[in-house]
């Protein structure tokens, strides 16, 4: 059985694992872990989805993140379950646009992800930004595969990880939704900070793999 890795060292530092992403057009995106005091701006976050995206992002009908969800997204590396939110400066704030949160399993060396984009902020990108930015994460940690479920309706998430190479097939946990992966290949270069730090840090458990875009 292979360990799960060891976060107390991303825990005393998250903003270390901060990357900076270009959108089309130049503009940057940040993308990093989320902490404590992102609590409340990702909950309003997630009150300011249209019901659908909610509904796709949450798989039920609620108003907004449960409180329990929300504890388990603001514990970070705890059972290797990670989150992160993306930023965009909005009139010289950090406004959140997109967040994600993904889990690695050491025993299939899988890890699973869902995320979601603002909908004012769909079609500029952030999707499939934040998406090959996973893949470095979940590299990092040692994956060797990347996989989601959504609702087959859910075209949105289902053309962005099409876009991005991921394969469909059964396998979901429930007949509604579909399931679609994407193996994740070799590097010939390190892409994000993410992959960077985790190497410093000893985190990753074999060769590290990625995709480059």
């Amino acid at each position: 059985m292979l360990a799960q890795p060891d976060t107390s060292a991303l825990l005393t530092n998250l903003g270390r694992y901060t990357d900076i992403v270009r959108l089309k057009g130049g503009r940057p995106l940040t993308v990093r872990f989320i902490e404590q005091t992102d609590a409340d701006a990702l909950m309003a976050y997630f009150r300011g989805l249209s019901r659908q995206s909610r509904y796709n992002r949450l798989m039920g009908a609620a108003s907004e993140l449960p409180l329990s969800e929300l504890d388990k997204t603001l514990h970070v590396g705890e059972g290797s379950r990670f989150a992160v939110i993306a930023e965009l400066k909005v009139n010289g704030a950090d406004v959140i646009v997109g967040e994600a949160r993904y889990s690695y399993n050491a025993e299939t060396q899988n890890t699973e992800f869902g995320l979601s984009i603002g909908d004012e902020w769909q079609g500029q990108g952030i999707g499939s930004a934040i998406l090959s930015n996973l893949e470095c994460r979940a590299a990092a940690l040692g994956a060797l595969r990347l996989f989601g479920e959504t609702f087959r309706n859910n075209d949105q998430m289902i053309g962005l990880a099409r876009k991005a190479g991921y394969s469909f097939g059964g396998g979901a946990s429930d007949w509604r939704q579909v399931r679609f992966e994407k193996l994740l290949y070799r590097a010939t270069e390190i892409p994000c900070e993410s992959w960077k730090q985790a190497a410093t840090a000893g985190w990753l458990r074999n060769e590290a793999l990625l995709v480059v875009r």
